[in-house]
Order: C-alpha cells, then structure tokens, then sequence
C-alpha cells in the first residue's frame, strides 16, 4: 500500500465519520472527521485552482488552529511541500526561509499583518511567493494583493483532489537554526512521517479515541507529529492557539484531556499554579517531555496526581523519534533519556568513528537511525553530507549509555542552548550582536536556569567609546532576533579568551560564568 499522509484523514472519515477529530478550545469549534476532511478538500482544491502544484512549497504563518490542521492534510493530499514558519521571527527571518525554499504560496493569519506587508513589499528582498492566503483574526479587510482564506475555500469544492505524492516524496520542511546562523530545512517524506508515528504508537501508551492537548506550537515537530498522528490514531485534537497557563487547566477539566506534551519547565509552572486544585486533571493519564531530564521530586508530584510522565529525546532531523525513559525506569535512571523508541536503532561513536559498547563510560556521539529520518537540508548538500553518513543521523550530542542500554546526554558538541523547549544557537546571536555598533565582540553561552533550563548570557567587549547597557543590548536584539532568542543577561568585558590561532575558547568563557541565572 502506497503512503501518503493526506489519505490518512480521508481513511479516518471514512472508519469513523462522526467521531470528535478536533476542537479549537477559545472559541469553541468543533469538527468530525468527515467534516476535517470536507475542509481540508476544500482547501485542497483551493490551492490547485491558484496553481500550486506537486513539489510546490506552501509556507504556513498559522498560530495553532483548524486552519494550520486541515492546511497541512490538503497540501500532503495535493503532493505540495509544507513549510511551517515559525511565527516568533522577525520578519528578516522569515524572508530568509521563503527565500531558502523558495515557497510559492503563504497561508498567514492576520495576526502577522505587519510582517507579511513587509515581506510582501519586497523590503527584506525578492520571494517567489505568487500567492498570498490570509486568514483573518480580526476586523481589518485583507488586501487587494492577498487572497481571503475563508472565502477563498468556502468556494471550493468538498470532493477529494487527485493525490500528488507517495512514499519518498517530500511532506514538509522544517527550518531548524545551524551553528552557522543560518537555518537548515530538514525535508521530511510521507514515509517518514509515517514511521514516526508508528513509532510513537508503540511505544508509547496511545489508545483509540485519547484526547491529546495540542497546546506547543505546531511549527515544532513536536507538535505537527502528535497532529498527524492523531488522524492516523483516531484521537482528538484539542487546540489552544496559545499557551496560557489558567486557560491550559480549564481546558484539560473540560475537554477530558489525557495526553499533552509539555518540557519540564512547563511542568513546574503548572505545580506552582494555586488555581490548579479547581480543576479536575484526573483525566489526564500522561504526559510527555523532552529538551531536559525531569527532576525525582517532579515525577513524585505527578505520580500524586494519576499522571505518568513519559521523557523522550528526538530531533527536528529524526522526526521526532530518538529515545524514551518510560515512566517505570524513570527514578531509577534519572538524567536518562532512555533507551531507542520502536524502530529506531541507535549507536554511540567515539571521535574515530569505532562504536562505543554499551556498559562502557566512555563518552560518544550519539548517532541515530531508522525510517523516520530526515531526507535531507533542503538546498544544502554539504550540511546533509556532514549530518547523515552510511544511513546513520549525527547528532552532535555527546552521550554515554549504561549496560543496560539507557543513554544519558552528557553535552553538545553543537553548543546549542535548549531554553524552555526552544532551541537556541550562539553562532546566531554572536552574528546579531556583532553587527550592534555597541559590540566589538560578542561570545553567547548558556548558563543554568531554573525557569528555563538554560538561558543565554552574552559576553561583550564594547566598541571603544561606548558604554553599552543591559536595555540597549536587548533594545537591538529585539529589532533582529525572535524574542525567545534574545539574551535576558548581559556581561562586559576587556576581552574574550582565544587561543594562538584566534579560535574562540568558550570553555574558559563557561569557567568564569558559570551561572546560575538569577531566574
């Protein structure tokens, strides 16, 4: 049988038409399979009408919704290539990834009216966008060089479009930030989307008809799989357009929840809420984590609750699926993040290449592989070589694993900084900050938090002449940088420590600042 994810919503309209698909918890709408379907045909055909064509890019600039949901089903239906957008960019940022994939067709909300305009008057350089799909939130008209969502689709027909795409063909590419600054695409198939979610399925503990909260952003892998997943699972859908803490516990009370995925300091937040003890969370039968091991006194006040969590390790690149510390392994292997999920294998190398074998304390990369990988970096061949080698993903993690078979992350050799479930790169804010006329030089690490889990310090040595200030920093990272990447701390310096060659030595940089932050 040939896969195309599409075809998964219309098999689930077809086995059980009238049960709940999905639910946009703030305003209350409600959808049946059959009618997710009917919608995402109609936007299907939408898409065809205005020429978009198999292996074209549609970008999506969507906060979570039925829109996002039933755009990303009728572009896997027509064999176009998803390209969600994180909607926490600049609109700079946003220029590079329309650019880099050269997307045909933006679907947005009104919401980012502002940067679209921009992005659209051609201020941040040239795009092949030919069609602009705006999907209102608000009382202001859409322009006259952009198309109206709602009428556009409530024009087309329900009937099912001709499928464009099978197995290998790309589904969505997901920009990912690199050490160089730059985001990387990583180009995802149906196939392998597909085996992400058989994966997630077994090992896991889903069940028909669970009700998965889908409150993290579905630009994130993290949240688009579970998405599709649940089609292919016959779940429910439960969206919040934006996590709010208060909203997140009336929404779990009313609409039963029993699944959501949240990072650990998620889970914290959500214990330190007094108003948490009106609710009713006892539907609730686990939750699932990742981005940092979660804490022993955590999991004890959980297990309180009824709740089991499941933590689990997975890229952008690996579709999601790496590793899972299941709940009953959880204290006694704290700061693990497992062992392989269901098809998925793994392996650990030294810098030589030569497997690491399990019981062993040597340190290693961690290398991962299976049918859920990515493809490749869209538009960059030397970055795909660099990361994917004789089928094996490179994480640049560094990990142990006990002779059991659990792996614990030691570091990362890619310096990256996870803070509060989002990834962040020195290398992009290093390059913001030297373009600051305040900033001769600027070296970024992270440094612990118990908020976040990290959070990113910047260490500057200013322009002679100037006296920079933590407000002035921020102030231009916020003109240039998503506001969860900008640095909340701040240090000044005479100069940053390089060896003879000139090569930035950031472990000394980690001995002199080592945190914690203050938050």
């Amino acid at each position: 049988m040939k896969t195309n994810i599409g075809l998964l919503l219309t098999k689930r309209a077809q086995i059980c038409p009238n049960r709940e698909a999905i639910v946009e918890f703030e305003r209350d709408r409600r959808f049946s399979f059959s009618e997710l379907n009917a919608r995402a045909n109609r936007v299907a055909n939408a898409l065809l009408d205005k020429g978009i064509r198999p292996g074209d890019r549609v970008a999506s600039l969507l906060k979570n919704s039925v829109e996002f949901v039933e755009t990303y089903f009728a572009v896997a239906k027509i064999g176009a290539v998803m390209v969600p957008v994180n909607w926490r960019l600049v609109a700079a940022e946003i220029a590079y990834i329309l650019q880099d994939s050269g997307a045909k067709a933006v679907v947005y909300d009104s919401d980012f009216d502002a940067a679209v305009t921009a992005l659209h008057s051609g201020e941040h350089g040239e795009l092949a966008v030919a069609q602009w799909i705006r999907r209102e939130n608000g009382d202001a008209g859409t322009p006259d060089w952009a198309l109206d969502y709602e009428a556009l689709t409530a024009a087309s027909p329900v009937t099912e479009p001709p499928i464009g795409a099978w197995d290998d063909d790309n589904l969505f590419i997901m920009y990912t930030s690199g050490t160089t600054g730059r985001p990387k695409g990583a180009v995802h198939s149906h196939e392998g989307m597909l085996w992400s979610q058989l994966t997630s399925m077994s090992t896991s503990d889903m069940r028909d008809g669970d009700r998965w909260l889908l409150a993290l952003p579905m630009f994130h892998v993290g949240c688009l799989s579970p998405t599709s997943l649940l089609v292919h699972r016959g779940g429910a859908g439960v969206i919040m357009r934006e996590l709010d803490l208060g909203a997140m516990f009336r929404c779990i009370a009313q609409e039963k929840v029993t699944i959501f995925m949240a990072v650990p300091a998620l889970l914290q937040f959500m214990l330190m809420m007094p108003e948490r003890e009106q609710y009713d969370m006892s539907s609730v039968r686990w939750i699932a984590t990742g981005a940092a091991p979660v804490p022993v006194s955590l999991l004890h006040e959980f297990d309180a609750l009824g709740v089991r969590i499941f933590q689990a390790y997975g890229l952008t690149e690996s579709c999601g699926p790496g590793t899972l510390l299941l709940p009953e392994d959880a204290e006694a292997k704290v700061g693990s993040c497992g062992r392989p999920q269901m098809h998925t294998d793994i392996k650990i190398v030294d810098s030589a290449g030569n497997t690491i074998p399990m019981g062993s304390d040597q340190p290693g990369e961690l290398l991962v592989g299976g049918r859920h990988l990515m493809k490749e970096y869209w538009n960059n061949p030397k970055a795909t070589a660099e990361t994917i080698r004789d089928g094996w993903l490179h994480t640049g993690d560094i990990c142990t694993w006990d002779s059991e078979g659990f792996v614990t992350i030691c570091d990362r050799m890619k310096d990256m900084i996870i803070s509060g479930g989002e990834n962040i790169y020195p290398a992009e804010l290093e390059n913001v900050l030297a373009a600051c006329p305040e900033v001769q030089e600027a070296a970024v690490i992270g440094v612990p938090s118990q908020k976040w889990g990290e959070t990113p310090l910047a260490i500057i040595v200013p322009t002679p002449g100037t006296s920079p200030t933590t407000e002035s920093l921020k102030a231009y990272c916020k003109q240039n940088l998503a506001g969860y990447k900008v640095p909340q701390l701040f240090e000044l310096v005479d100069s940053l420590p390089r060896n003879p060659s000139g090569k930035l030595l950031k472990p000394q940089l980690r001995e002199r600042f080592p945190g914690p932050a203050p938050f």
